[in-house]
């Protein structure tokens, strides 16, 4: 045999072999791999088939290869989103990391990456807290508490020691049962809040990880000292970027592929020269986090196919020595 075959790792098996701590810990070290230049991406970075009429269909595929592993991923992913109702983050819809080796162009695996995207969304976005975070933190505010306000918390949990978390969600039934769940795991107070201001206004980090496409916080809600990290399109009002202190982008290049983002540079509204870092800059120790107490400062992501590739891989490599997921048979000469 020349090549091996494929090991397809499902669901379940990525839930048990890839925890809060392991994400946090890779993804902190693709932003070092990112800051070294041992990143390369496809080129365009996202390819894209969005059907909308009869369909609202939509295709994903991202590409990267990771040097210092070295591994070679695929991620596609497909959703439905008809305005009302969007599936990106649930398991009914279709997310899968293909791996290769880019030595051989030789076919590794295929990880469902359900668990991964849900880890990764809020792994590689709070983690920067060790660096731009208040001292501190008392208050933890969370504006949408779907699978990636809830793994925001999760991840959070790991850094901090909070006195009161708030949340907010579009349904009262929502927010109440988050609060007496978590209340109830973490041994501390949760209260569900009807406004995304009542949030926002006196916590120290606040997080937007909604899927609305609205404004959904406004700067002058924010306290000195504050960090807001912004998941998606304008969880906090682009009129009101250029009044916080520090802007810390994951990737300008990629948030460039972004409608709403480049829509907001295109108007006027922020610029390249308004940045003070990509993520990578200050985890590598190239530009400095926090400078001062009292500054309020904004991270926002889009999110970075080479996390995805890596939390992918290390699975990957999991369920190999553990003897776990399918084996798919590699395309052999007949008989």
């Amino acid at each position: 045999m020349t090549h091996p075959d494929l090991l397809f790792v499902p669901y379940q098996d990525t839930v048990d072999l890839l925890g809060v701590d392991e994400a946090m810990e890779v993804c902190e070290e693709v932003y070092r791999m990112l800051a070294r230049g041992t990143v390369a991406v496809s080129k365009p970075p996202s390819l894209r088939l969005d059907i909308a009429e009869s369909f609202n269909n939509h295709w994903h595929i991202k590409a990267a290869l990771l040097r210092d592993i070295p591994v070679t991923g695929a991620r596609l992913y497909n959703y439905f989103d008809d305005g009302e109702r969007n599936t990106v983050g649930y398991l009914e819809c279709a997310r899968y990391v293909f791996l290769t080796d880019p030595m051989t162009g030789h076919g590794l695996g295929i990880v469902d990456e359900h668990w991964t995207y849900a880890l990764r969304s809020a792994a590689a976005s709070t983690l920067i807290c060790k660096w731009l975070a208040p001292p501190a933190p008392h208050v933890l505010g969370l504006v949408g508490i779907g699978t990636m306000g809830t793994n925001v918390l999760r991840c959070l949990a790991r850094l901090y020691r909070f006195s009161e978390i708030r949340c907010t969600s579009r349904r009262r039934e929502t927010r109440e049962a988050f609060a007496r769940r978590w209340s109830a795991d973490l041994g501390v107070p949760v209260r569900a809040c009807d406004s995304v201001e009542e949030v926002v206004c006196g916590a120290d980090i606040a997080v937007g990880g909604t899927t609305s496409s609205d404004i959904m916080a406004r700067q002058e809600w924010l306290k000195p000292g504050s960090l807001f990290i912004s998941l998606a399109r304008r969880e906090l009002d682009p009129a009101g970027w250029t009044r916080m202190d520090k802007v810390v982008l994951d990737s300008w290049e990629m948030n460039m592929q972004m409608p709403v983002f480049r829509g907001m540079v295109e108007q006027g509204l922020f610029g390249r020269e308004r940045l003070y870092a990509e993520i990578a800059e200050i985890v590598s120790g190239k530009k400095p986090g926090r400078a001062h107490p009292d500054e309020r400062i904004l991270v926002h992501t889009t999110g970075l196919v080479a996390h995805d590739i890596a939390l992918a891989h290390y699975v990957y490599a999991k369920a190999k020595e553990q003897g776990r997921g399918i084996h798919l048979p590699a395309a052999r000469p007949l008989p």
